[in-house]
């Protein structure tokens, strides 16, 4: 049985370095030199060529199909398509609370989550409502 969408995303990631990730060129100039012999035009080509990536915060259980599946349906009006995602799961950070004065700090813990980095795939649509504005 499959989970709904908003079971495997939970939500997008806005975040400075989340978003500066949208507009990474995939190539440097010296490397697209290399990798076409110094042809201009596809030197040209290669330094045009962008890597949109998007970070979501997932389900803990969701597997990398399943988050590429999600994507996909729940974007397609967009036209997406996932390349390739990435996940990694994140450590809650620890967090001292004072509950009254004169007592010991009580030690306590934020939940950890799972986080999927998607790279869509060369040729398509951006997604408009998480592009960094």
């Amino acid at each position: 049985m499959t989970k709904p969408l908003h079971h495997i995303l939970i939500r997008p990631i806005l975040t400075e370095k989340s978003v500066r990730s949208t507009q990474l060129k995939r190539y440097t100039k010296d490397e697209a030199k290399a990798m076409t012999g110094g042809n201009a035009a596809a030197v040209k080509v290669l330094l045009e060529e962008k890597v949109v990536k998007y970070t979501f915060i997932v389900a803990k259980d969701a597997s990398k199909l399943e988050i590429a599946n999600a994507i996909e349906t729940l974007y397609a009006k967009e036209k997406v398509k996932v390349a390739s995602v990435n996940t990694m799961n994140v450590r809650g950070r620890q967090r001292r609370v004072t509950i009254a004065r004169g007592k010991r700090p009580s030690v306590g813990r934020t939940p950890n989550w799972k986080k999927a980095i998607v790279t869509l795939a060369h040729g398509s649509q951006n997604i408009p409502e998480l592009e960094g504005a």
